[in-house]
């Protein structure tokens, strides 16, 4: 896929539009069939609308590649964990890189998601930027600039942590002038203290919405989100203070009785849902479609879903009581043309199954999947509402026990009985964390957070990954972007 950087089209434009002058010198027109910034900006549509192009780079990518929460995203936080890989039919080298932690500056799929987390920051800026000017109904102004913050700092969180210390970029360009683009490097606590005003001013975003507005940003998602960083940062007691709102405030959330309802179009947007990327079947823009459905594979059993687990073992860790695994994975599939049950045999079986559409006809059909993204789910909440109070306290308390027992219950395991350490604890909850969210993007960024040691030794354990080492705490810079913007610095050992 060949790309035009931001830089190279920005001068270009330049060039025409000074040949259009002087070509023209006694043209003066104002096009009524173009939409320019001048005349947009004007009405409470229009602010709605800048708002839902804000969104829509969460599911959706310009040029027709993976969405974000598509896949793309997961290409490296799951891909590059020893969660998964890529399937054995995939001859992408790129996608192959990831999945053995041989991956460079230049990776396509690298390069990627720092240029979609940036598009939709870009987006984010701009209605943050003009809404402010519209005539309109004052509380739904507000209420719009929050959720473009909320979806602001999502996406800075997310860089900052895939990438280290980033630009940090807070209004669109208001100059033609390539080099004054060119930004440099923001610490990591810059970029954090941003994030955390973003979610601060969202968290007064209402609690719910109804109607068409179901599956926008709450009040509710920001204080989860603003937990998330402080746990990240290792800030026990502000995160606990923001889970005990988002646990006691009031939202209504709470884990659905049946683990399979998390993963089903039929309870999108539930009580356990707090903030998910929204996709729906048959929307009908081939650059919405969510990828991670395509983990299904035919009744061909020579056909290889989109990506498998990394190996046998992730499918072990779970019981044969624990109702998670059915849900996780399938390695059989009804097949209601033959009356038939397929059975998959290879080596990489069973596949993945959270993401599997089987509201569609035929199941084949899955780049249609209806299934949401979920980002934050109250099974997340009560996980690191436990890991706060066990860090903070010195060790787990009656309630860390409580909250971690309430998913350990829902996924119909023993429960955890007090007397553990604070390390025993710790290490029960990061692999309770592993077998909740498999395919949810959160395995990555959990073993990154307990040191680098901690990734390491974790990949080395699937010997695909046996390359891992310190520097895969980080991504890469893109090559790209070095190379266009000498202000940036690539991370240590690339």
């Amino acid at each position: 896929m060949k790309k035009i950087s931001n830089i190279k089209l920005i001068v270009f434009i330049t060039v025409i539009s000074v040949a259009g002058i002087y070509s023209c010198k006694k043209l003066d027109e104002n096009p009524s069939s173009v939409i320019v910034s001048s005349q947009f900006y004007k009405t409470a549509s229009d602010a709605n609308s800048a708002v839902n192009a804000v969104y829509s780079t969460l599911n959706s990518d310009p040029a027709g590649d993976f969405p974000l929460y598509g896949r793309q995203l997961n290409l490296l936080v799951e891909n590059a964990s020893d969660n998964q890989v890529y399937s054995p039919s995939n001859t992408n080298p790129d996608v192959r890189a990831l999945g053995t932690v041989t991956y460079i500056s230049s990776n396509s799929r690298v390069q990627k998601v720092w240029q979609q987390l940036y598009y939709g920051i870009n987006r984010a800026n701009i209605a943050i930027d003009n809404l402010p000017a519209i005539q309109m109904d004052t509380t739904l102004r507000a209420r719009l600039i929050r959720e473009s913050k909320f979806i602001r700092g999502l996406l800075y969180f997310n860089l900052v942590r895939l990438y280290g210390a980033v630009p940090l970029i807070l209004h669109n360009p208001t100059t033609i002038n390539p080099t004054a683009l060119l930004a440099g490097r923001t610490s990591v606590d810059s970029i954090y203290s941003q994030i955390v005003s973003d979610l601060k001013d969202a968290t007064r975003l209402p609690k719910s919405y109804s109607g068409t507005d179901v599956g926008r940003a709450t009040g509710g998602a920001a204080h989860a989100l603003l937990a998330k960083v402080y746990l990240t940062k290792q800030d026990w007691a502000d995160a606990l203070a923001q889970l005990n709102i988002v646990i006691n405030g009031g939202y209504g959330y709470s884990l659905f009785p049946n683990y399979y309802d998390a993963f089903q179009k039929a309870t999108k947007n539930g009580k356990e849902h707090i903030f998910s990327v929204q996709f729906e079947t048959n929307l009908g823009a081939v650059n919405s479609e969510q990828y991670l459905s395509l983990s299904f594979t035919s009744f061909n059993t020579q056909t290889w879903p989109i990506d498998v687990p990394a190996d046998s073992s992730l499918y072990k860790l779970f019981s044969a009581t624990d109702t998670r695994r059915a849900v996780t994975f399938y390695s059989s599939v009804y097949n209601a043309a033959t009356g038939q049950t397929v059975v998959f045999n290879n080596p990489y079986v069973p596949y993945f199954n959270k993401f599997v559409d089987y509201s569609l006809t035929p199941l084949t059909t899955q780049a249609q999947s209806g299934i949401n993204y979920p980002v934050l789910r109250y099974a997340d909440v009560l996980l690191m509402y436990a890991e706060a109070q066990n860090e903070l306290n010195g060790g787990p308390t009656t309630d860390a026990y409580a909250a971690i027992n309430q998913v350990r219950t829902r996924a119909n395991v023993p429960t955890l009985t007090a007397g553990l350490s604070q390390s025993d604890f710790r290490d029960s909850l990061f692999l309770e964390r592993r077998k909740e969210f498999i395919q949810e993007g959160h395995r990555w960024f959990d073993l990154v957070r307990q040191g680098g040691t901690v990734l390491v030794d974790a990949l080395h354990t699937i010997p695909a990954k046996s390359a891992a080492s310190s520097k895969n705490t980080l991504f890469p810079i893109p090559l790209v972007e070095t190379q266009l913007n000498p202000k940036l610095t690539q991370n240590p050992g690339y």
